[in-house]
């Protein structure tokens, strides 16, 4: 298959998860760079890259429909921003095997969740008025780890965002998605920025993944209202698991 094909379908499913989801596109990116011959490191910095293409046109959507709380999307964004340099000086310090590992770890976490959500196991701590600066101030705490995982494992957080406003906040589905992606663009950019200083992006495979994730993003994010959340968590949780077993195979020197 050309490689420009490969590229462009991993845009559009990129531009598909981040527009429904709200999640990062490291699960299809990354993986798909490394087979493809990137270092893992240079993977994540693409993907990073990518994230913060993709959730521009999908914050703006979300934006469109109201479907965004600043404020906590912005106390989340800071903190991960302040956890991200610290990842990425401990991505580039370290040897890709146990960050592939940890990849696949994170990989199989976030399916089990996506699994749990099609069923409605929704965990909600919802604080009345007079406990919202607390929960801004866990929110904020907590983004900080979320920041480290992007630094380190190219995760821009989407999915983890989500589960910080399931704890803390009571959103809407649509919303808690929309205010984790522009809690996600923080994190991106910290990130991407990060990764071009020292000089770990492939910032051809970035533009032209970005490009159609672009496109897709758009497009998916502007009919996810009508997408049954089961169905499209289960699907979802199915990539992941097969992103699980591709990495898993390569960590094993099957690929």
């Amino acid at each position: 298959m050309p490689l420009i094909l490969i590229l462009l379908l991993i845009g559009i499913a990129v531009g598909a998860l981040t527009g429904i989801t709200g999640s990062s596109g490291v699960l299809i990116v990354v993986p798909a760079l490394s087979i493809m011959g990137l270092s893992f490191q240079d993977s994540v910095g693409t993907s990073l890259l990518v994230d913060v293409i993709t959730t521009s046109t999908v914050i703006y959507v979300y934006l469109k429909n109201k479907n965004i709380d600043i404020i906590p999307a912005v106390i989340m964004g800071i903190g991960a921003l302040v956890g991200t340099q610290i990842g990425i000086r401990i991505a580039i310090s370290v040897s890709e095997r146990p960050l592939e590992i940890a990849f696949a770890i994170l990989t199989i976490i976030l399916a089990i969740q996506m699994f749990r959500r099609s069923r409605g196991h929704k965990t909600s701590i919802n604080g009345k008025k007079e406990y919202r600066r607390a929960a801004w101030v866990f929110a904020f705490l907590l983004s900080i780890p979320v920041g480290i995982l992007t630094g380190t494992l190219g995760t821009s957080g989407g999915i983890m965002f989500i589960g910080i406003l399931m704890l803390f906040f009571s959103l809407s589905a649509q919303k808690m998605v929309g205010t984790a992606t522009f809690a996600m663009l923080f994190s991106a950019l910290s990130g991407s920025a990060g990764y071009l200083i020292v000089g770990r992006i492939s910032i051809l495979d970035a533009v032209v993944i970005g490009i159609i994730s672009l496109i897709s993003g758009y497009l998916f994010s502007t009919t996810a209202n009508r997408i049954k959340e089961r169905i499209v968590y289960e699907a979802i949780g199915s990539i992941f698991v097969i992103v699980v077993i591709v990495e898993g195979m390569k960590i094993m020197g099957f690929i």
